[in-house]
Parts: C-alpha cells; sequence; structure tokens
C-alpha cells in the first residue's frame, strides 16, 4: 500500500536561503507524526509543502499516491487534508457555528443542515458546543484553537497536518489543547502530522518522531527510542538542553 503522504526529494528555497534540503519522507495511512527540531529547522515547510501552501523549488509531493501539481492541488488538498495553525485564522465577523460551516456548505456542497449537525458534533468533541453563538474575539486562545481543530475536523479530511498549534497560547491554555489532540490522536483512521515544541505531548502521541535541522531530517524512530536513546550527537544535543 502507498503512503497517504510522500515527499520525494523535496528541495526549497526562499530567494538565496537554502530552507529545505534533500528531504525524503513517508507518512502512513492512521500515522501520527510528529516533527521537532529548533527554530529555523525546516519544520514548518516541510508540513506546508505537504499541502503545497509552499511550492517546493525541486521534488515531488504526493497525496493518496497522486502527485500535486500547480494544477490539481486546490483539488487534492481540498478533499484529502485540513491544517490547523499557529494562529487561529478564524474569519472574526462569522459565530463559530458559522466558521465551521463555511468550508463544508461552499466548498463541499454539503446541505446546510447536515452542516450544522456536522458541526455541533465536532464542537462536542472539542467541548465548545455552547460556543456556537460567540464570535472568536469572545473566546479565549486556546477555544479558539479548539474551535479551529473542530473546523478541520468538519472538512471530514482523513489528513490532518498542525504547525505548531500551541506556539501562540498563554501557557495556560496549552494543556487543554493537546487534550483534543490527544484525543484525536485515538481515532485509527486519522492521518496526523504535527510540528510541535511540546515533548510531552509527543512521546505521548506519536507513532514516530522525525528531528529536524538546518532543512534536513536527522533522526527518526519511535518515541521510546528517540527521547530515551537517540543515536546522532545533534539530537542528543537537542534534547539535553529541552529535557532538563
Amino acid at each position: 500500500m502507498f503512503p497517504v503522504i510522500k515527499l520525494a526529494h523535496i528541495d526549497k528555497f526562499f530567494g538565496n536561503l537554502h530552507v529545505l534540503k534533500d528531504v525524503n519522507l513517508q507518512v502512513a495511512e492512521g500515522e501520527k507524526l510528529v516533527i521537532i527540531g529548533p527554530s529555523g529547522s525546516g519544520k514548518s515547510t516541510t508540513v506546508r509543502c505537504m499541502n503545497f501552501l509552499e511550492e517546493p523549488t525541486s521534488g515531488e509531493v504526493y497525496i493518496n499516491g497522486v502527485q500535486l501539481t500547480h494544477k490539481n492541488k486546490t483539488e487534492i488538498v481540498r478533499s484529502s487534508t485540513a491544517m490547523v495553525f499557529q494562529q487561529f485564522n478564524l474569519y472574526p465577523h462569522m459565530t463559530v457555528l458559522e466558521n465551521l460551516t463555511l468550508a463544508p456548505i461552499k466548498l463541499q456542497k454539503v446541505p446546510k443542515a447536515e452542516a450544522v449537525e456536522r458541526a455541533y458534533k465536532y464542537l462536542d468533541i472539542v467541548g465548545l458546543r455552547e460556543k456556537a453563538g460567540n464570535y472568536p474575539t469572545t473566546l479565549s486562545g486556546g477555544q479558539q484553537q479548539r474551535v479551529a481543530i473542530a473546523r478541520a475536523l468538519c472538512s471530514r479530511a482523513k489528513i490532518i497536518l498542525f504547525d505548531e498549534p500551541t506556539s501562540a497560547l498563554d501557557p495556560e491554555t496549552v494543556q487543554e489543547v493537546l487534550d483534543v489532540m490527544i484525543r484525536l490522536a485515538s481515532e485509527k483512521n486519522i492521518t496526523m502530522v504535527i510540528v510541535t515544541h511540546e515533548m510531552g505531548f509527543a512521546r505521548q502521541v506519536a507513532d514516530r518522531v522525525i528531528f529536524m535541522d538546518a532543512g534536513r531530517i536527522v533522526e527518526e524512530g519511535p518515541p521510546e527510542h528517540f527521547f530515551t536513546n537517540p543515536t546522532e550527537e545533534r539530537t542528543k544535543a537537542f534534547l539535553s538542553k529541552i529535557l532538563r
């Protein structure tokens, strides 16, 4: 069986800056993959290349065995993937319910009643049903990020990409978002790729952890290996600083 995500020899330049250097990566269906590394290592760019938010300078990206191109990216990405960003990217002039039903109604042509039913289902999962009529600005950062996760779920995408979803949150609200993601990670049919600095979370939910540095994948493995017996000196140095 082919992987649901495949990156083959990905290079990415921003001007003269070589951000990704021959990145090769496969993600299996249902896998929970966590990407860690220092700032500027290429973690977020790697995830953003997976859905062509950033088009690679060279190399190929495959979703469910289909190579993404500039022409087909919108159709393939909309039908297969959803993304949760560092910033919540909710429409401030729309209620929570309107934010959640917009894409299913407009893009997927889901009947409004079905889209509303779907939205309430996922608001229940993230614990925010009572906030359906609120506007995003009345919610805490943690609540807004939980709404963003519910919005991703409303797409019914089988692949959800998370780009440092807790980095913009107050420390007191980080755990409420992580708790939702931990619950989501128990779903076997959802593939999750998560860029995060939350090592305890990575240890708990990851099937595999990847460490990136200077635009390359330095080391990968299951969390029990990665956090207790890493192989590469660069990985050991990184973990020694953040696991004190």
